[in-house]
């Protein structure tokens, strides 16, 4: 008797399991290396003020796991549904990458931003950023898709 794999097991596609796991990958590098090489040293240059703005420590470091994790189902789920409804394709998924990239990053800056809990210079050198991981994201999303055939 042929069970299948746990994922047909429970009725997730795997697609969305390889977009999910590709993701993981690729959203916690790049959520990593923006954080460091940008928005860290940024934000301690225009907060000096602010004892230990920007902290690096287990807690702040298990906060940022969760951000990533919650962010990683909001980007692939987001972006799966948008590919089921409008279909795949480069320019849908760049579609759904920049709705999901404007509805996290673009009020979580814009809300820093407005709270003066960023800078204009942080702000302009973390959206683009972001927008290019939650583009590249939803491009996987796209490919996983179609690797397996799974069509609008």
């Amino acid at each position: 008797m042929n069970l299948g794999t746990a994922s047909e097991r429970i009725g997730v596609p795997r697609a969305l399991l390889l977009a999910v796991l590709l993701n993981a990958l690729w959203i916690n590098v790049s959520e990593w290396f923006r954080y460091y090489v940008f928005v860290m040293p940024m934000m301690r240059q225009a907060f000096p003020q602010i004892p230990d703005v920007a902290p690096l420590s287990i807690p702040v470091a298990l906060v940022w796991e969760v951000w990533g994790t919650i962010l990683i189902a909001a980007v692939v789920g987001f972006t799966w549904l948008f590919l089921e409804r409008f279909g795949g394709g480069t320019g849908n998924a760049l579609a759904a990458g920049t709705w999901a990239w404007l509805g996290i990053f673009g009020i979580l800056w814009i809300g820093l931003l407005n709270m003066n809990l960023a800078t204009p210079s942080v702000v302009a050198a973390a959206l683009p950023l972001a927008w290019v991981e939650l583009a590249v994201a939803a491009l996987i999303v796209d490919w996983c898709r179609s690797k397996y055939g799974v069509h609008a």
